[in-house]
């Protein structure tokens, strides 16, 4: 079953990531790097049945990046993946790790607190600020060292400071929280409409491919707001940046307000592609 093409806002396109910007990172850009694919896409609900590649590099990183030269008590240091995609809290990324630097990180993490953090990274704007905690909740080590993984993303964070980029990415980081929302911000009324947005997109879509007419069933399952919306952008498979700025907003009301916008211009677009195949109902494919 095909994704449709998500049509983000205007205001995802000029997301730049925060840090080191200016360099490129020529493992990302390499023939030799595997795409990596979400957990979860908008019309694909089910598990994943296969594991996907990594290999990534700290290059763009200069050797000391101070931030903020003051260091309290409870400073925080997570270990890095930069990845040419966005985890989400709840999400879960599966991952084979076959790149020495970051089979020596995972022996260290086996033996001391199994989590990491995953930041979004690509060739044109580097490393972002704003990253998501994966969690190793299963793992399976081959005969010649590489690491099979499966990551479930916990809690949020921003990069404070650089501890180090050899042999891999170590930072002091503080966590990310949603600010409270406003007396009247209806949450649950904006996540009942995403909801509705995005079943209107599954049922479009599923027409569009000449799929069988079937009922959409409970997408939130229950979730409160926040929860599900970290959900409805981890379906935005497709467009990495729209999802680094979801990530980033400390609101849950901006988060939805903007998944609702995303939904509804993507749904914009395959009604125009509904109408076209009516005219020239000979094509195959639509999304």
């Amino acid at each position: 079953m095909a994704s449709p093409q998500l049509i983000p806002s205007h205001s995802s396109f000029n997301h730049r990531a925060s840090i080191n910007p200016n360099s490129s990172n020529p493992s990302l850009s390499s023939p030799n790097l595997k795409p990596i694919s979400k957990p979860s896409s908008l019309l694909q609900w089910r598990k994943f049945q296969r594991f996907t590649s990594l290999r990534c590099s700290a290059s763009s990183f200069p050797e000391k990046h101070r931030m903020n030269s003051a260091k309290s008590d409870d400073v925080v240091e997570l270990p890095l993946f930069p990845l040419p995609l966005v985890l989400f809290p709840g999400a879960v990324l599966p991952l084979q790790i076959f790149e020495f630097r970051y089979r020596i990180m995972m022996h260290t993490l086996l033996h001391t607190d199994l989590r990491f953090g995953v930041i979004y990274s690509d060739a044109e704007t580097g490393i972002s600020g704003v990253g998501c905690v994966g969690e190793i909740v299963r793992h399976e080590r081959l005969a010649d060292d590489r690491f099979f993984l499966i990551c479930k993303g916990e809690e949020r964070f921003r990069i404070t400071d650089l501890v180090r980029t050899k042999p891999y990415i170590v930072a002091e980081v503080d966590w990310l929280e949603d600010r409270p929302s406003v007396d009247d911000e209806d949450l649950e009324g904006l996540a009942n409409e995403v909801e509705s947005c995005m079943k209107d997109v599954i049922r479009l879509s599923n027409r569009l491919n000449g799929k069988l007419e079937k009922e959409v069933k409970d997408l939130r399952k229950n979730h409160f707001p926040t929860p599900f919306s970290f959900f409805v952008g981890s379906t935005f498979e497709g467009a990495p940046r729209e999802q680094q700025a979801l990530l980033e907003l400390e609101c849950s009301a901006a988060r939805l307000k903007r998944e609702k916008e995303t939904l509804r211009n993507t749904l914009n677009y395959l009604s125009a592609a509904s109408a076209l195949k009516d005219v020239f109902p000979s094509s195959r494919r639509w999304v």
